[in-house]
């Protein structure tokens, strides 16, 4: 199908569009746990979870073991299932994660949900038993996932328009900093060629100085009021090295550290947001199928 969100049957929406956006529609129920499934969609699928966490739930129950209650939060950016008096977040499901959603025609109390793991990339089948209200939280997350989908279809290309953007910048700044290094390396050799020349010219209307004598060694007597000469010596010294920049903090013409697009704060730049992106765009290419089925087939799970 061309739509990123289908339903067998079609049905009015439970809740305006800014209840879901701006905030977030609250339910109670119990969970039954989750359990990792092979395939991201499927009534098969999702029929042999449930049964699968009723025998386990059952199994709890006859040790004396309560079903956990949890407390549902769903809005455009998720699922999010807390505990219902600390509102610890013990899950958090992503909406373009979701790709199956089912709730029991039957009793009307168990639902469920297929959510791709952010961390290990399995696909898990989540289980609830509510209150007569099954049926209407599988509406409500449809509702949140169509929702989800047309902002995101709104947003995504300025978002890529921006990613755009800050790549032409940092495309502009590296060539920046290249014309720059060169400019300051042609500084460097005009110094130093100034400073050759300033040490081999005499001044003009400065008398030569004659060499100083020496002594039986060859060597020049020491005088206290004697500076030392740049001029190479008749012993072969060779005159002080001209200093090197190479040392000194790498500063632009202005004085200011150039910028390096590969070496910035976190904080310097925005974070690449191409993978979520793409994450997001094949995560609603899937879609989000939402289904009425019938879990309960036996005598033991009609009695859940």
């Amino acid at each position: 199908m061309n739509r990123a969100f289908s339903r067998k049957k079609d049905k009015t929406w439970m809740h305006t569009p800014e209840a879901l956006s701006k905030h977030y529609i609250p339910y109670n129920a119990k969970f039954l746990g989750s359990t990792e499934v092979e395939q991201p969609k499927g009534t098969e699928v999702v029929r042999d979870a449930v049964r699968k966490l009723k025998f386990a739930r059952h199994i709890k129950k006859s040790e004396g073991q309560k079903i956990p209650k949890v407390e549902l939060q769903i809005s455009i950016y998720g699922v999010k299932i807390l505990e219902p008096k600390t509102k610890e977040v013990q899950h958090n499901c992503q909406l373009h994660r979701i790709s199956f959603c089912a709730d029991d025609k039957t009793d009307k109390r168990i639902f469920t949900f297929i959510c791709k793991d952010s961390e290990s990339n399995k696909h898990l089948c989540y289980v609830f038993d509510s209150e007569k209200c099954a049926e209407e939280i599988t509406l409500t997350i449809g509702q949140a996932f169509d929702l989800a989908y047309r902002k995101f279809l709104e947003s995504g290309g300025k978002d890529v328009e921006t990613r755009k953007q800050i790549a032409g910048l940092q495309k502009r700044i590296q060539d920046l900093e290249t014309e720059n290094m060169e400019l300051k390396n042609k500084v460097q050799d005009l110094e130093n060629q100034l400073r050759i020349t300033q040490v081999s010219t005499p001044p003009a209307g400065s008398v030569t100085p004659k060499s100083p004598s020496t002594d039986i060694f060859d060597m020049i007597p020491f005088s206290p009021v004697s500076h030392q000469s740049s001029v190479p010596t008749h012993n072969g010294m060779q005159p002080p090295p001209i200093p090197s920049r190479s040392n000194e903090i790498k500063r632009d013409l202005f004085g200011a550290e150039p910028f390096d697009p590969f070496n910035c704060g976190a904080g310097d730049f925005p974070p690449d947001i191409q993978s979520k992106l793409d994450e997001m765009q094949e995560g609603f290419k899937m879609g989000l199928t939402l289904e009425g089925t019938v879990f309960c087939l036996d005598p033991l799970d009609s009695r859940c």
